[in-house]
């Protein structure tokens, strides 16, 4: 069974019971340089194996870019 979400405004299909970790899993995406909201709020780092997606939700996945 899957759930539709939507990340950052593009509409995507992924298993029910899906966490924000394991979403960043399947679509390859490093964890070390991301932020991510989740319904327009912040979640940490720590709490994304435990941040379950629920039909409907709307991710912001913002990748931190360096320089100088």
């Amino acid at each position: 069974m899957s759930i539709e979400i939507s990340v950052n405004g593009d509409a995507r299909q992924v298993p029910a019971g899906s966490t924000i970790e394991t979403l960043l899993q399947l679509l390859r995406i490093p964890q070390d340089r991301v932020a991510v909201e989740l319904d327009r709020r912040i979640v940490r780092k720590p709490e994304w194996a435990s941040a379950h997606l629920s039909n409907g939700a709307k991710l912001e996945i913002v990748h931190f870019v360096g320089g100088g």
